[in-house]
């Protein structure tokens, strides 16, 4: 089987669908979990996802939302420029910032922004949005490949995996190294389905290029939806929960992304 790491992204409060990729990642026999931020926002009840995260002995890094709750900032730091969406985001962040406990918060404050290991001999660089900036967008779409080898040249790494775009991807770069969006847990991936989604990172030996598996996650998102309901949050984050497309975060897509969606 050779060496298997599971990466998470994006949790975004979602518990039910967090316990459903542990439980699969158990299954799988795979021993080494790594979740690359944004473990509030969107869901209900933030404070679930701690246990999940401690019991599956899951290593976590900071993303943008955990930054801005742990250090009792104003807003997300989410990058989004749309009124819109700003609006969304401050119902999400203020209900997240409230239901989080203070020692939560201040477990998150001391997250570190970076995880780096090595798969085979292979640098492997863990971030939230990129090597550079935790808020940084990377799309499929607009990202030139040149730019992702400079970050593999700037940061001294083989593998650079982020999150933050709420959509998974990757690509193998000229040099043989490569860049992988590893997607997130927290909403569905404005695909149609309530399914979503994290990625396992495989090596069988030095000399092999790793495999990157991009898994679906199918979990009760009727029982989210219902807890959502319950906490009082948008309709709008209900409906995405349930049939799979976004309806807020919109306007940050590239147009390409944007015109996979329904709205």
């Amino acid at each position: 089987m050779g060496h298997q790491v599971a990466l998470l992204g994006g949790i975004y409060s979602n518990h039910l669908a967090l316990a459903a990729a542990l439980a699969d990642i158990k299954a799988r026999g795979i021993t080494e979990t790594y979740c690359l931020g944004d473990l509030g926002a969107f869901g209900p009840n933030p404070d679930k996802v701690f246990g999940l995260l401690e019991s599956g002995g899951v290593r976590t890094i900071q993303g943008n939302y955990d930054n801005s709750i742990g250090n009792g900032l104003d807003d997300c730091q989410c990058g989004y420029t749309d009124p819109r969406d700003n609006y969304f985001a401050k119902i999400s962040y203020d209900y997240t910032f409230k239901k989080t406990s203070l020692r939560h918060r201040d477990w998150m404050k001391a997250l570190p922004e970076e995880i780096r290991f090595e798969l085979d001999g292979r640098r492997v660089l863990l971030c939230h949005g990129s090597p550079r900036q935790m808020n940084e967008f990377l799309w499929e779409s607009t990202t030139p490949t040149h730019f992702l080898e400079k970050l593999c040249d700037d940061f001294n790494a083989d593998i650079i995996a982020a999150t933050h775009t709420g959509l998974h991807w990757e690509r193998n770069l000229p040099s043989g190294r490569r860049f992988v969006n590893v997607g997130v847990l927290g909403r569905p991936a404005n695909d149609g389905t309530p399914r979503v989604w994290y990625t396992i990172l495989s090596s069988s030996t030095p000399d092999a290029a790793p495999t990157v598996e991009f898994v679906p996650i199918t979990y009760d998102h009727q029982a989210l939806c219902s807890e959502m309901r319950e906490e009082g949050l948008p309709e709008e984050f209900v409906r995405t929960v349930i049939d799979g497309w976004w309806t807020t975060c919109l306007e940050i897509l590239p147009s390409k992304e944007r015109a996979r969606g329904e709205l």
